[in-house]
C-alpha cells in the first residue's frame, strides 16, 4: 500500500501541478471579484441610531461568503472603526442560515478587523465553517432555537482552529470532527460558542431595540442582551449529557482505538448513541478520519495563523487529488449524485498508511501556492 501511494503521488505531481491549481483558483477569484454579481445586494447595510446592521444576503446558497463579499465586509468594518456615530455592529443572515462558510484569507482579515469593534452576531439559522469563523471571535453571539452549527465534517476535513480556542470541553472537538455532528443553539450556549440565547420569536424585537441603542460601553451591551436572554438547557438527547462516555471513547490516541472503544461500549450497553456513532465513523472516509483527528489534536497547540495555514495546505492537497480522490468522491456522492455509499481510497482504516496521513501535514514544496495572510 505504501509503495502504491508513493507511485500515485509521483504521478499526480506531474499531471496536476500546483502551479495549475494556483492559476485556476486565482482566475476563479479574480473573475468573481470582477463580475457584477450585484455585490451590494449580497451584503446589505442598515443604519441604526448608533449602530450598523450588516446582512449577509445570499439566502439561496445559505449566505455563503465569497471573496468579494469578504472584501466588502472588510472595507465596511474599516470605515466604521473610527466613526463616532457607530457604537457597535450587528451581523446577521437573511433566510434560514446565518452563513455557510467562506474564503479563509478574508475570514482571517475579518477576525482581526472585527475584533477592534463591539460586534453582535445573531446566529439565527444554519451556521457552518466560515460562518462560525466570522462570528465566534466577536464580542457577543446570540444563538436561538433555530441555530444549527456545523463546525466540522470529516467528509471534507475539519477546521481545528475552533477547537484550538478551547471552547469545546474535553474530547467534544474530536467527536464533532470525526462524526460531523451538529450543535444546537442550546449546546452552543453551554459550550461557550454563544454568549446569549433567545428564542427565534424574540429576534425581531432584539433587532428593533438594537437599532435604537447607544452602547459605546461594553457593559451597556451586556446588560441589554442579558435582558432579552433566556436560560437554555440542552435536550435530553444532547451529547453533552454523555460526556463521560464520549471522553472515555474519543480520548484514545488513534481512530482505530476510538472505534474499538465505541463498539465495545455499544456491545455492552446496547446504547443507541454508541451504535449510531460507530455507524457514522464506519461510513466516513478512513483517510479523512485520521487526518482530521491529527489536525484537531495538533490545533490545540497552534496559533490561529498556524492553524489557518495548515488547513489551507490540507485543503489544497485534498482538492488537487494529490494524495487521494476522497474529497471529490465525497462531494460527488453526498452533494451531486447523492448516491451512497461513496468509494473511499483507502477503503478501510487498516489500509491507511502513515505516510499518506503525513503528506497532508508536510511542508509546502516548490509547486504549492502559499497562504499569504494580511498583516495585523
Amino acid at each position: 500500500m505504501q509503495q502504491s501511494f508513493k507511485v500515485l503521488k509521483s504521478a499526480l505531481n506531474k499531471t496536476t501541478p500546483f502551479s495549475f491549481l494556483r492559476r485556476t483558483l486565482s482566475s476563479s477569484l479574480n473573475n468573481a471579484a470582477n463580475s457584477c454579481e450585484d455585490l451590494e445586494n449580497s451584503v446589505l447595510v442598515e443604519r441604526g441610531t448608533n449602530s450598523r446592521v450588516v446582512i449577509l444576503n445570499r439566502p439561496n446558497v445559505l449566505n455563503a461568503l465569497t471573496a468579494p463579499m469578504g472584501h466588502r465586509l472588510a472595507k465596511l468594518y474599516e470605515s466604521w472603526a473610527n466613526d463616532p456615530l457607530v457604537d457597535f455592529i450587528v451581523l446577521k443572515g437573511n433566510g434560514r442560515a446565518f452563513c455557510a462558510g467562506g474564503d479563509v484569507v478574508r475570514l482571517y482579515r475579518l477576525i482581526n478587523e472585527a475584533s477592534s469593534s463591539t460586534k453582535v452576531a445573531i446566529l439565527d439559522g444554519i451556521t457552518m465553517g466560515g460562518g462560525a469563523g466570522i462570528s465566534v471571535h466577536g464580542s457577543f453571539r446570540i444563538a436561538t432555537d433555530r441555530t444549527l452549527d456545523l463546525c466540522f465534517d470529516a467528509y471534507f476535513l475539519s477546521l481545528a482552529f475552533i477547537v484550538q480556542k478551547r471552547w469545546l470541553p474535553c474530547f467534544h472537538g474530536e467527536y464533532l470532527g470525526l462524526t460531523g455532528d451538529t450543535l444546537s443553539g442550546e449546546e452552543m450556549l453551554a459550550c461557550g460558542l454563544a454568549t446569549h440565547y433567545s428564542p427565534n420569536a424574540s429576534v425581531p424585537l432584539i433587532e428593533e431595540q438594537l437599532g435604537k441603542l447607544a452602547a459605546k460601553d461594553f457593559s451597556v451591551m451586556e446588560t441589554f442582551l442579558t435582558r432579552f436572554g433566556q436560560t437554555a438547557n440542552p435536550s435530553e438527547r444532547s451529547v453533552l449529557h454523555r460526556m463521560n462516555t464520549l471522553n472515555k471513547c474519543f480520548g484514545h490516541a488513534t481512530v482505530e482505538e476510538i472505534v474499538d472503544s465505541l463498539e465495545s461500549e455499544a456491545a455492552r450497553t446496547k446504547d443507541d448513541w454508541c451504535i449510531s456513532t460507530v455507524r457514522k465513523l464506519r461510513e466516513a472516509p478512513p483517510l479523512s478520519l485520521k487526518v482530521s483527528l491529527r489536525s484537531i489534536r495538533e490545533g490545540r497547540f497552534r496559533t490561529l495563523e498556524q492553524c489557518l495555514d495548515r488547513e489551507y495546505r490540507m485543503t489544497l492537497r485534498a482538492i488537487s487529488r494529490q494524495i487521494s480522490n476522497d474529497f471529490c468522491e465525497g462531494v460527488r456522492a453526498r452533494l451531486v449524485d447523492k448516491c451512497f455509499p461513496p468509494k473511499w481510497y483507502p477503503p478501510c482504516l487498516e489500509q491507511v498508511p502513515e505516510d499518506m496521513v503525513d503528506a497532508y501535514f508536510a511542508l509546502p514544496d516548490a509547486y504549492e501556492p502559499g497562504l499569504e495572510l494580511p498583516s495585523k
